[in-house]
């Protein structure tokens, strides 16, 4: 018989188990250089997905890869070019820094994987790497404040066809929207109330980032809904996921806790792509009517971005700068994006904890 001082205890073999949770953070992604065959390369993958161009699969491929891609690479290049910093893509250094800020504040129960929807790092090759790290479960985190189809819908879509053959599945939690974080909020606020202690600003434009009119009206499953006018005048129920109304409840956020008043500001939107109707009004239809009504210097926001891009310093600083002093204008200024700030990192590590 086998001596009771030879068995071995139960917690030879048992151990607290220990939860790790994985967080991925996704951005939309940008081309691995200003290169044309790399900026060709990005536009072909970002205008393929059937959540950003949602038209059938041969329309689809013909526009892009015989019209799109060829000629508008080149041009963009170009302006990819006057963006990109010597340590490359500011969303991509933007994005890594906020990925090393979170994790030291999140600490070793968490391990923070970057990922962008759309080229490198990408979403498959950021959660192989968490698949190997034994997760209890996984929190993704897209960086749009306001939900799209287009943008955070692509997101869940692309990271359930990554682990739909993993043989075990870690819970897996996605952020949907932020745009009503007191956090967000508080973030752009600062950042504009900054520039508003410097000097009197004659108007206010919020100009977030557009889509086509067709991808609101599939969205609303009321059918009867959305009409592209008062409807988005409050944002409730029937309306909740609506991008447009979200950008309009974004903007009536930010006034509040910034004290704009009624007829000094104007939500619109921007980066139009093709001749069906985009969501209105249009940013750059709506410079001109503002100097006709004697404006003088816009403070412009961009908060349907979370980090300094192309559609934030270039269109929105650069471009619509230009047509504003074109058009008679005298000051415009660009609010910058939250990037890596620690207000915007502390807003994605409670977007984490409470997901």
């Amino acid at each position: 018989m086998m001596s009771t001082d030879t068995l071995a205890s139960p917690d030879t073999f048992q151990s607290k188990p220990i939860r790790k949770t994985g967080v991925l953070i996704v951005n939309l992604g940008t081309p691995d250089s200003p290169s044309v065959p790399d900026v060709r390369k990005y536009l072909r993958q970002f205008l393929m997905d059937e959540r950003v161009i949602d038209i059938p699969y041969l329309n689809r491929w013909l526009l892009i890869n015989l019209i799109i891609a060829p000629f508008r690479a080149p041009k963009s290049a170009k302006v990819y070019r006057k963006l990109w910093l010597p340590e490359g893509s500011p969303l991509k250094i933007y994005g890594y820094s906020v990925e090393e800020k979170l994790q030291k504040v999140l600490g070793e129960k968490y391990v923070v994987k970057l990922a962008m929807r759309y080229q490198s790092p990408s979403i498959e090759s950021a959660l192989k790497e968490l698949r190997k790290e034994c997760l209890t479960d996984i929190v993704v985190v897209s960086f749009f404040p306001q939900y799209a189809s287009a943008s955070t819908g692509s997101v869940y879509k692309e990271v359930m066809r990554v682990v739909q053959d993993w043989e075990v599945l870690p819970e897996i939690r996605f952020t949907n929207r932020f745009l009503d974080h007191p956090k967000f909020i508080e973030a752009f606020a600062n950042l504009g109330k900054k520039y508003m202690a410097e000097r009197d600003y004659d108007h206010v434009v919020f100009s977030y980032h557009g889509l086509p009119e067709r991808q609101i009206t599939k969205g609303d499953v009321t059918r009867n809904f959305c009409q592209f006018g008062s409807c988005c005048d409050v944002l409730d129920h029937r309306n909740q996921h609506c991008y447009r109304a979200q950008c309009f409840e974004t903007t009536r956020l930010l006034v509040k806790e910034m004290g704009i008043p009624e007829g000094k500001y104007t939500t619109c939107f921007q980066s139009r792509l093709g001749k069906t109707p985009w969501i209105k009004p249009y940013t750059d239809e709506i410079i001109p009517e503002l100097t006709k009504k004697g404006v003088k210097s816009v403070l412009a926001f961009s908060p349907s971005f979370v980090a300094d891009c192309l559609e934030t310093t270039i269109e929105v600083g650069e471009e619509y700068k230009e047509l504003f002093e074109k058009e008679g204008g005298i000051h415009w200024q660009l609010v910058e994006s939250l990037n890596d700030s620690d207000i915007w990192v502390e807003t994605v590590e409670d977007l984490v904890k409470n997901a």
